[in-house]
């Protein structure tokens, strides 16, 4: 009996000393780290499952790295048939070429000390210019091979080791686990987060591990730099007015200035002078320079406009790779420069969807070459709708992050052969279409613009139930007026549309009509301060009535 009891007391001595063993004295066992890559990446305290390659002591980082680390796949674009590279920021355009130290800053030459590579299907990336665009920083720890990649503008905790032995970073939040770094006294970690009353850490040799809360002192933050930046283009604003701007449409040819009647309030005229030809990216031109001294003298801005001919298969060709979309930019600017334009209107429609990201990333191109020549880039988008080809293939959110203006072409609610007669534009459906664009899309309203119809339709209905047949043509302000005359009508207010209506017999057919006048554009101009958006457009001027530009000038302007 008394050995049984010196055995159980000498059982709980062991599994004591055991207990005070596993709880308070650490593992001094070292865990050499073996990585997947010769170049592992930590990003952000995170290790990445992509190491980076090294060449003449340059780090070079994979294409799908460098997309997680600036949080978009859109800023860096690889292009595999021609090898080519394009960075975007919001004032510059970098094109290089994999195996070439030849590149481009904003069409001037740009000097690589190492050259990007493809290798086993992956694309690699030198730092430097990175680096320079988008201020990522990158640290090489020589003695482990390891990449420390940090993000432009990212605060980091750091923290200092303490004790006359330093500090271990071990494998796990316990005293138990292996270790796999030491960090003498005063030696700084970066500190990532914190477990279980442990610190997430980064060693000076590039380990990730835990650090015991006791063991650091927290200390400054370190503050990743942010790239050196020009100063912002700034768009042309009025002070105190709006944007008060309309189409010529330019078809054959360009109208006689002299012809033209005054146009009270109108400070931007958009003549469709530029379309695409053919899939290589040649711009056919109708630009006028008469035409132009005409709009100066008037105290007028000219945002030419360039339309991609609505033709799918040319978008689909000109897009496809960085040459040809860098054609189109080239003419642009000669164009700009050649006739003293102010801005680029740009029209695309019906694009295939598949030709959505193609859009967005000639736009990214273009604007900071036109801002870098002072130009106003505005683009035309329709109201948000199921239609693939007009208006799927429009990314409006990553679009109104680049450009200066987006035009809203609100009309067309009910089309040229829709099989219902109805409005152009119903003020409802108006506003449906600009509220959307701004809370959906997070466009700023100081950068959207209401574009109004000056046209509307006559529509005539054949026939009953589903026997009838609706036809349509669109007309301008003139030719309405001159039937309501004609016919003796009396227009009425539709409340539903916000719009004046009148209905008539023609040869057995009925005739409708939802009216565009002051009473429609004032309903529309109110819109624009509701939402507090940067003015209004109208499409297009040879629609209108003369006194229609003194109704737009003052609903936009509030004057009495």
């Amino acid at each position: 009996m008394k050995a049984f009891v010196v055995f159980v007391c000498v059982v709980i001595v062991v599994l004591g000393a055991i207990a005070i063993y596993l709880r308070y004295i650490p593992s001094n066992q070292f865990k050499d780290v073996q990585y997947a890559a010769e170049h592992p990446i930590t990003l952000s305290g995170g290790l990445l499952e992509d190491g980076a390659l090294m060449e003449n002591e340059e780090i070079k980082l994979p294409l799908e790295v460098v997309h997680k680390a600036l949080g978009s796949d859109e800023l860096v674009r690889y292009e595999a048939d021609s090898g080519s590279i394009i960075m975007t920021t919001a004032d510059k355009v970098l094109h290089m070429r994999t195996d070439s130290l030849t590149a481009t800053m904003n069409q001037k030459s740009y000097e690589l000390q190492i050259a990007a590579e493809s290798r086993n299907d992956r694309v690699y990336i030198p730092i430097t210019p990175l680096e320079e665009l988008y201020g990522l920083k990158a640290e090489y720890v020589a003695d482990t091979g390891i990449v420390v990649l940090m993000k432009s503008g990212e605060k980091i905790q750091l923290a200092e080791a303490k004790g006359k032995k330093g500090a271990a970073i071990r494998t796990e939040p316990t005293i138990r686990a292996p270790y796999v770094e030491r960090v003498d006294q005063g030696k700084s970690v970066r500190v990532w987060g914190e477990s279980d009353g442990w610190l997430i850490v980064q060693g000076p040799q590039g380990h990730l591990g835990y650090m015991a809360i006791k063991n650091a002192v927290l200390s400054t933050i370190e503050t990743v730099p942010e790239p050196e930046q020009e100063a912002p283009f700034t768009a042309w604003k009025l002070e105190g007015s709006k944007i008060n701007f309309i189409w010529e449409a330019v078809y054959e040819r360009n109208p006689d200035p002299a012809k033209i009647n005054e146009m009270q309030g109108v400070n931007v005229v958009s003549p469709t002078w530029f379309e695409l030809q053919d899939g290589n990216g040649t711009i056919k031109s109708k630009a006028d320079a008469a035409y132009v001294r005409w709009a100066h003298k008037q105290g007028m801005q000219v945002w030419a406009l360039f339309s991609n001919s609505f033709e799918p298969e040319l978008t689909t060709e000109a897009l496809a790779s960085v040459e040809k979309r860098f054609k189109i930019i080239q003419q642009l600017l000669a164009f700009a420069e050649m006739y003293d334009l102010q801005g680029i209107n740009i029209d695309f429609e019906n694009v295939y969807t598949k030709d959505k990201a193609n859009v967005v990333q000639f736009v990214r191109e273009l604007t900071p070459l036109l801002h870098e020549q002072g130009l106003v880039v505005s683009i035309d988008v329709t109201p948000k709708s199921n239609s693939e080809m007009w208006s799927l293939f429009l990314d409006r959110n990553a679009l109104g992050k680049v450009v200066d203006y987006m035009m809203v072409m609100a009309y067309d609610e009910h089309w040229a052969s829709s099989p219902k007669a109805g409005s152009v534009a119903s003020l409802g459906w108006t506003e449906e279409a600009v509220a959307r664009i701004l809370e959906e899309d997070q466009v700023p309203a100081d950068k959207l613009i209401l574009s109004m119809p000056l046209y509307t339709r006559i529509w005539t209905e054949k026939g009953e139930g589903s026997e009838k047949q609706v036809t349509s043509k669109a007309v301008g302000m003139d030719r309405i007026n001159e039937i309501i005359a004609n016919n003796k009508l009396k227009p009425v207010l539709d409340k539903e549309s916000g719009q004046h209506y009148v209905e008539y017999k023609e040869d057995g057919a009925l005739q409708r009509i939802w009216i565009e006048d002051d009473t429609s554009i004032k309903a529309r101009i109110a819109l624009v301060h509701k939402y507090g958006l940067a003015g209004a457009a109208s499409w297009q001027r040879s629609f209108q009535t003369a006194s229609i530009w003194k109704t737009i000038d003052e609903a936009l302007n509030h004057k009495p």
